[in-house]
């Protein structure tokens, strides 16, 4: 074991007892690179973070700039600050016009802490309903709702009136009764394997949460900024949310997250109680000039436009008998295969080769890619190569 993996292994907090240990030095694009110049491609964007790259230079250029400004000077919320302004104003000009008040938020599973809080301050309302198969972060209201029982009972009790109905069923949205506050879900579930409901789905749904007065709250912490080809996943389904979550990409790069609403929803927050959700670190400067950045190349790189033919690309190369489903929504893929062991085979040979492929954690038969929007066909030729080869070797 060398030096560095030793400090790694002892005095880092360890998430699982089998890290992958990669060694990264520095990132470009779509690499990644070791200490000794081993050059990954990152097929996965970090999860789902580096949608326009890593350090895209317009997005280092405006955290330099801001960084010569300032750094934090208050908690979320007293002193006015032009780079979240700016961010705030983009991001709602981009957004349905009820979504038009941003708070903005470290993380995504914060992110829907606040969504959370919100809907039951608002509607005076305690149930929550959430989908089978969910996965919404793992702070204590975010792990309540979300569907992998594995990860949750060793964490239990978790938030009380919480109900799960299942991913687009139909027959199960008669549960949304007056008693519910909130339906959170994914307009695309990603953790559990990239599943895509129907658009009919998604209207009843809508329906009948206006039927019953509950809020209805997408997390696109994972679809969001430009992944499926939108900025955000529910405009494939002409569906608007009551509250809607982001973070991930949203930073490009730096952490960052934001739940938006309307302005009369997101002012139940300022009384009884006062205070009715409170961040230090939320709308960081620094983290919002790199956000607004991030937006700005999406649109100047025409980057969405490119998202579905790149998709498709890699759909048509990567095909393989071994492959038993591909599911997919613009660079969002999940390759289901007979057993996860063949997918634990794929992803470490994938690796040796210099190509950064990953598992699911609640549909581990499965593996995922969703690299940069940026990547070129040169480089989704040269990765659906590797892919192939890692499949053929099984």
């Amino acid at each position: 074991m060398n030096f560095s993996h030793d400090i790694f292994l002892k005095h880092l907090a360890q998430t699982t007892g089998s890290p992958l240990l990669l060694d990264i030095e520095r990132a470009e694009g779509v690499y990644l690179y070791s200490p000794e110049g081993k050059k990954y491609m990152d097929l996965i964007s970090g999860i789902a973070v580096s949608n326009i790259g890593h350090r895209h230079p317009k997005v280092t250029a405006a955290i330099k700039d801001q960084l010569d400004k300032h750094l934090h000077v208050m908690v979320y919320g007293e002193y006015v600050q032009s780079t979240p302004n700016l961010l705030a104003k983009k991001l709602t000009s981009l957004l349905p016009e009820k979504l038009n008040c941003c708070y903005f938020t470290n993380s995504g599973t914060e992110a829907n802490e606040g969504a959370l809080k919100l809907a039951k301050r608002y509607t005076g309302r305690t149930e929550i309903i959430a989908c089978r198969g969910a996965y919404h972060g793992s702070t204590h209201g975010s792990l309540s709702v979300s569907g992998n029982e594995a990860k949750k009972s060793a964490f239990r009790p978790l938030l009380p009136d919480v109900r799960f109905i299942d991913f687009n069923a139909m027959e199960h949205l008669d549960l949304i009764t007056t008693r519910t506050a909130c339906v959170i879900l994914e307009p695309v579930q990603g953790d559990a394997g990239v599943r895509i409901p129907s658009n009919e789905y998604l209207q009843a749904l809508r329906k009948r949460c206006d039927e019953q007065g509950a809020l209805l709250i997408f997390d696109e912490i994972q679809t969001g900024i430009g992944r499926t080809g939108r900025l955000f996943a529910f405009e494939h389904f002409n569906v608007i949310p009551d509250i809607l979550t982001s973070a991930k990409a949203l930073g490009g790069g730096l952490p960052a997250g934001a739940f938006i609403s309307s302005y009369e929803i997101m002012h139940s927050l300022t009384h009884d109680p006062m205070l009715g959700h409170i961040t230090t670190f939320g709308g960081n400067p620094v983290c919002c000039a790199a956000a607004l950045a991030t937006l700005e190349v999406l649109e100047e790189e025409d980057l969405l436009a490119q998202v579905e033919e790149k998709g498709k690309m890699f759909e048509k190369l990567i095909h393989h008998p071994r492959i038993k489903d591909i599911r997919r929504i613009g660079l969002m893929f999940a390759f289901e295969f007979e057993t996860e062991e063949e997918v634990y085979h794929i992803v470490k040979e994938c690796l040796h080769y210099g190509v950064i492929c990953f598992w699911f954690l609640s549909c581990p038969n499965s593996f995922r890619i969703a690299p940069p929007l940026t990547i070129t066909h040169n480089e989704i030729r040269t990765a659906s190569d590797i892919i192939l080869q890692a499949i053929q070797k099984l």
